[in-house]
């Protein structure tokens, strides 16, 4: 009986494998030149795929066949026959068919813009696109199941016996092959999450309410689980422009498609009781943000039924080699077609050679349960949503059974346990610890997170080189109260710093938080126009050592913070807060807050004391932001436009305070994406004080005497170069990613994005402020009241991937001592 069992279990397993047909290789020409985009299909099948532009394939079924049919225009079709279930590396060439020679003119390399009947279907679809999907209706609602998942991928030998995995080995007996490259692959991460999605377009409001969330072990990385969401944000192949990673990628379906893809109309077939017409694309250019695939169409209604789009190997995106995505639609009547599959899949490299090794990472969303016209009110739509509930983050098993539109297949479900036996080892926690500091810049702890560890070390022309240790609290992701502090010793001035502060969130729904703290420290002031009186926080201005100039001009502040700020409604913040402050110079030999106390200006004081009472709100419309804690986390950063309004009452006599003032700041920042022409930013800011203050009140223009490019400074100006107490700024930038460069030969290959920036100010300073001035030489009080100062630059970005160079050109002004009219400054970032 055993034995029988046994053979049953070999004859089972062995008809699996022999039920599968894996095969990848490479098409050439005769002249030993790859194949882009030739056809690769299973024979007497629908099942196929294209080359890419090194004429690479992999193509993969869970049916048995026993061939493969390659062809493209020009060429005699071939075909490979299989032997066996799985073939690799097949080098295939094709031979020119000489009677189709007149057909190539036509359908290789650049395909003609007339008399071709793809283009005339892809008009169709232009011109019925806006009958198709929800926002053909007022409102409309739907589940949304969605699966994020992160697989480590090309696993051999050299991977396997890595000091890296030393200790891990156990995790590479769940490696399977993935059905796009062909890789083998491990999964090590999954987040599963199940909404109900609202939607009104005559308001032109959405919003999704968090049914249920799970992952596998990293449930308190809140910034892990906030990356992963900005990596995939949401699409319509419809737009003209799909936003991937930060990029605008030109749409098959776009109105301006022909200008930037081939299209052939390759087949024609029912799918399902539907008559569908197949078109193939692929890009006219190297170097640009297109895709290359294939989509079915629709005869009646010219809605997509299906799409899928592959990135193009040659696209000038930094860490990604592959981007594939699959899109199914089905029809709710006669005329009305809605999506019910998305998939993405990402293949994250430092390298983008085909051995490389990289971590794919899949999203997987389904829909169902469409309803349509039933109207909520406004403030549906404004109120918060999602207030945490413990119960959202620990459903049971039942209820993933119930609300999964997919099932989740064997690897999926082994990654729970996989990655909770990994947490136990000690060689992936050492792993798992280093990502996190390079990722958060805090050293994880047991409820205590070490940092920020990048600001341990400093160095100032006051304090001399600075050491710095510090902290906070953490818990998990929905932490209802944070407690965080530093303390800093700088062994030139021989003098301890520190600072604490705390919040406790009063109530989830308004997201209404209490904080408060004091800081003691040494401070560049000036760092920004619109600045906050975060308790903890200091710029790069403050200890950068890489300076073109004396950092001297620094402060002693002591500060204290008691504020109250709530959501009225979604994106809207209203912030109450009170502050203390003292500041005076840090070396008042060389740098002098001093003003005059009296009307003949004989007495001078050098500490200023300051109370004062400010109203913020701030209007952030389109963020995402994750967390129901006293800390949330934007997961969209620079891609919404922000409003901010400030007013704020300076109170004398409260506490000692020295001044009464008023004063009304302004900000409005509007990143724009130009599609193909890249990414446009503004910002705005406005300001004036109504009364005479001295110099440590008044706005200082935020000069960058640093050898780094800080965004909203002027980095050919001085600190306290210009001060003012009414002022207008205007900076603007533009990042073409790499348009222009694209189209030079030479540079094509580089992958350099070229970036233009303007920036602009006007300001004055009354004579009540500038009599109040008792440092006599250092500084001089100058205003940009003369012209609008103004500077340009223009910058070469991704240098070698994760650096940045600008050059900056002074446009007047020239007259002032000292003044720079050229300078470079430099960042490294981490962009796509």
């Amino acid at each position: 009986m055993r034995n029988i069992f046994l053979i049953n279990v070999v004859l089972f397993f062995g008809f699996l494998s022999f039920s599968q047909t894996k095969v990848s290789g490479y098409v050439y020409d005769e002249f030993d030149e790859p194949v882009a985009y030739a056809n690769v299909i299973f024979k007497d099948s629908k099942v196929g795929t294209i080359t890419d532009e090194n004429g690479k394939f992999y193509l993969e079924s869970d049916n048995n066949y026993n061939a493969v049919e390659i062809s493209f225009m020009g060429f005699k079709t071939y075909i490979l026959p299989l032997e066996k279930n799985a073939t690799y590396d097949i080098k295939i060439k094709l031979e020119s068919d000489a009677e189709a020679l007149s057909e190539v003119m036509v359908y290789t390399g650049k395909t003609s813009k007339e008399n071709n009947p793809a283009l005339d279907i892809l008009r169709k679809i232009w011109e019925n696109r806006r009958e198709n999907g929800v926002k053909k209706f007022d409102q409309y609602q739907y589940d949304k199941y969605e699966k994020l998942q992160f697989d480590l991928n090309t696993i051999d030998s050299s991977l396997i016996n890595s000091r890296l995995f030393k200790g891990m080995e156990f995790i590479f007996t769940q490696t399977d092959t993935n059905k796009v490259t062909g890789k083998t692959y491990l999964p090590i991460f999954i987040n599963e999450s199940v909404s109900k999605v609202y939607g009104d377009n005559f308001l032109d409001k959405e919003k999704e309410v968090l049914r249920g969330n799970k992952n596998s072990g990293f449930s308190s990385n809140q910034n892990l689980i906030a990356f992963i969401k900005d990596l995939y944000a949401e699409y319509n192949v419809y737009d003209n422009y799909i936003k991937i990673f930060d990029k605008s990628f030109v749409s098959p379906i776009s109105t301006t498609g022909i200008d930037n893809y081939n299209y052939v109309l390759a087949d024609s077939a029912y799918i399902g009781d539907r008559w569908s017409y197949n078109i193939v694309y692929y890009p006219r250019r190297k170097n640009e943000l297109t895709f290359k695939g294939e989509f079915w169409v629709n005869d009646t209604t010219w809605a997509i039924k299906k799409i899928d789009l592959a990135m193009t190997k040659s696209a000038n995106i930094n860490w990604v080699k592959d981007v594939y995505i699959e899109q199914e639609f089905d029809v709710l009547n006669d005329s009305i077609f809605l999506i019910t599959r998305d998939y993405f899949m990402t293949d994250f490299t430092f390298r983008k050679k085909e051995d490389s090794r990289g971590v794919y990472g899949k999203r997987t969303t389904l829909y169902d349960n469409y309803k349509f016209d039933e109207q909520k009110d406004k403030e549906f739509y404004d109120r918060q949503s999602n207030p945490y509930e413990n119960r959202v983050f620990d459903r049971d098993s039942a209820f993933w059974a119930k609300n999964r539109l997919e099932k989740l297949n064997k690897d999926e479900k082994e990654i729970y346990t996989l990655v909770d036996t990994l947490k136990t080892v000690k060689a992936f926690k050492q792993v798992y610890d280093v990502a996190t500091v390079l990722a958060t810049n805090y050293w994880e702890f047991d409820g205590w997170d070490f940092g920020p560890v990048f600001s341990t070390f400093g160095f100032n022309d006051i304090e001399g080189l600075r050491l710095r240790v510090g902290g906070r609290t953490y818990f998990s992701q929905n932490d209802t109260w944070r407690l965080q502090g530093f303390t800093a010793y700088g062994f030139k001035d021989d003098k301890f710093k520190y600072g604490l502060s705390g919040k406790v969130m009063l109530d989830r729904q308004s997201r209404l938080i209490l904080s408060g703290g004091n800081r003691r420290d040494v401070e560049q002031l000036g760092a920004s126009l619109t600045s906050s009186n975060d308790v903890l926080g200091r710029s790069l201005l403050s200890g950068t050592p890489f300076m073109v100039a004396a950092n001297n001009t620094l402060t002693n502040i002591n500060l204290s913070s008691l504020a109250l700020q709530f959501d009225p409604f979604y994106n809207f913040n209203v912030r109450l807060e009170g502050t203390y402050r003292t500041l005076v110079g840090a070396d008042t030999d060389v740098f002098s807050l001093a003003y005059y106390t009296d009307e003949a200006r004989t007495q001078r004081e050098e500490e200023t004391v300051q109370t004062e009472l400010s109203l913020t709100t701030r209007y952030t419309p389109n963020r995402k932001a994750t967390g129901y804690g006293v800390e949330q986390y934007v997961v969209n950063a620079g891609n919404y436009p922000e409003f901010m309004l400030k007013y704020t009452k300076g109170l004398k006599g409260v506490i000692d305070s020295d001044f009464n003032y008023d004063r009304l700041q302004l900000l409005y920042r509007q990143p724009i994406l130009l599609g193909g022409f890249g990414r446009f930013t503004s910002t705005l800011e406005a300001g004036k004080t109504f009364g005479g203050v001295p110099l440590g009140l008044l706005n200082v223009v935020p000069g960058n005497q640093t050898l780094f490019t800080i965004e909203g400074t002027f980095p050919l100006l001085d600190f306290y170069e210009f001060v003012t107490d009414e002022y207008v700024s205007l900076h603007m930038e533009h990042n073409f990613n790499g348009r222009l460069f694209a189209r030079i030969p030479l540079l094509r290959d580089l992958d350099l994005r070229e970036i233009v920036t303007f920036r602009s100010i006007y300001g004055q300073l009354s004579d009540e402020s500038r009599l109040l001035n008792a440092s006599t030489s250092n500084p001089v009080l100058f205003a940009p009241d003369r012209n609008i100062y103004y500077s340009y630059s223009f910058g070469i970005g991704n240098i070698f991937r994760v650096f940045r160079l600008d050059f900056h050109f002074r446009g007047n002004y020239f007259d002032i001592q000292d003044s720079r009219s050229f300078g470079i400054t430099g960042a490294f970032g981490f962009y796509f």
